[in-house]
């Protein structure tokens, strides 16, 4: 009995961390138990996370399977994003110089900058006042 082959990758993005699972199937995409356009909601994010199918004309030929966590559903997006494309790595090297151009493969590590004591944001300063 041969082992069904499955390429794993993590992808991340703000404080959002996806562990993709891709395996040969026919394209059907499942995050957190719930069919992906169930659980982005939004179709600009749906489109978003599944980027990399569309740069590689791969889409069709794996199935996606993905626990993510952390952020919000825009940032889970791109974890995904990032995850697939390292996953897809991970099946063909020659789709890596695709993926690259595309900037799929760098992670964002962009997050909200904190904030400070004695501000009202993390950059918003109280009003000066001379008297």
């Amino acid at each position: 009995m041969a082992a069904a082959v499955m390429y794993r990758a993590t992808g991340k993005r703000k404080t959002s961390v996806a562990r993709v699972i891709l395996s040969p199937g026919v394209g059907r995409a499942v995050v957190n138990g719930r069919e992906i356009d169930a659980y982005f909601g939004r179709k600009v994010l749906e489109t978003v996370a599944l980027m990399p199918f569309e740069t590689t004309h791969t889409a069709g030929k794996f199935d996606v399977k993905v626990n993510v966590y952390g952020g919000g559903i825009a940032g889970q997006a791109g974890a995904v994003r990032h995850g697939i494309a390292r996953a897809l790595c991970e099946a063909d090297e020659s789709l890596r110089t695709p993926l690259k151009r595309a900037g799929f493969l760098t992670r964002d590590d962009r997050k909200v900058e904190r904030k400070k004591a004695g501000f009202h944001k993390a950059r918003k300063k109280p009003q000066f006042s001379k008297r």
